[in-house]
């Protein structure tokens, strides 16, 4: 009989899924583009594009949530392919992001999550 470990956890943040458009801008570049987001925290927040982002590439995001556009930056923390699929996954951690705004998104976790 097999013992299987569990993976370690190592987030710090609750995740909840939030499967809304995210717009979000590379730094030094001049179009946004719009990603189907997959989950979110006050941490950071995974999305699904079709363009591979590479690992520490800055963002600057536009995330509607509940009629609000809250506008922090971001920094490629991983970005994987997904298999049998042209799309990708990324995962941004937030970097700089207004008290006010991110009060507001721990709100919204922490309502989603009772």
């Amino acid at each position: 009989m097999a013992i299987l470990a569990k993976a370690k956890e190592n987030r710090i943040f609750p995740r909840v899924g939030f499967y809304s458009q995210i717009r979000y801008q590379v730094r030094g570049k001049q179009d946004f583009d719009n990603v189907l987001g997959n989950d979110i925290s006050c941490g950071g927040l995974k999305f699904t594009s079709e363009k591979f982002i590479p690992v520490s590439t800055l963002l600057m995001l536009e995330i509607n949530v509940l009629n609000r556009v809250l506008r922090p930056f971001g920094k490629v923390a991983w970005s994987m392919p997904l298999a049998h699929s042209d799309r990708n996954q990324t995962g941004v951690e937030f970097v700089d992001f207004d008290k006010l705004e991110k009060n507001y998104l721990k709100d919204f976790v922490n309502l989603q999550l009772e």
